[in-house]
């Protein structure tokens, strides 16, 4: 009856220490996985950030520049020119491929800015989804878990209970 009773209680050590391994290898996998998906958030954000910032800064630099060539072109061509009209044509030309060219490129930053927020909006909503289902799965594993222990800890006591029950019944019957 003894060596019985020390079996079951063997096997419980051994299911429980088998389940905490178990879980604990579950946590670690949700841990690298949630550490995973901050890095990617981060470096995404980063580079959001970079293009967000240096955007403006290239398209003020070229503005500056085309601003600069075409006013040096139309100084150039008034002064050497001896008719008024001719510098006139001229500035209302330069005048309209500057405004073209601010349009475009007010475009283009907004079309960049439409992409930068979509692109972060599905991150977003990616990793919100990859945390809710994280914990949902967490949470499912720990109580299957507990409930796992807590079922095999009351067999192992019941069995055990009934062993020492039926050891003292026998020993009580033979005297």
């Amino acid at each position: 009856m003894c060596v019985i009773v020390v079996e079951v209680v063997v096997v419980a050590i051994v299911v429980a220490v088998v389940e905490v391994v178990v879980v604990a290898i579950v946590l670690a996998v949700v841990v690298v996985e949630v550490v995973v998906v901050a890095i990617v958030v981060a470096l995404v954000e980063v580079v959001v950030v970079a293009i967000v910032v240096a955007v403006p800064n290239v398209v003020d630099v070229r503005l500056t520049s085309l601003y600069t060539q075409t006013s040096h072109a139309i100084l150039k061509l008034c002064y050497s020119s001896d008719s008024g009209s001719i510098c006139v044509i001229v500035v209302e030309v330069v005048v309209v491929a500057i405004v073209v060219a601010v349009v475009v490129v007010v475009v283009v930053v907004v079309v960049v800015v439409v992409v930068v927020v979509k692109v972060v909006v599905v991150v977003v909503v990616k990793v919100v989804v990859v945390v809710v289902v994280v914990v949902v799965v967490v949470v499912v594993v720990v109580v299957v878990v507990v409930v796992e222990v807590v079922v095999v800890e009351v067999v192992v006591i019941v069995v055990a209970a009934a062993v020492v029950v039926a050891a003292a019944v026998t020993t009580f019957a033979k005297d």
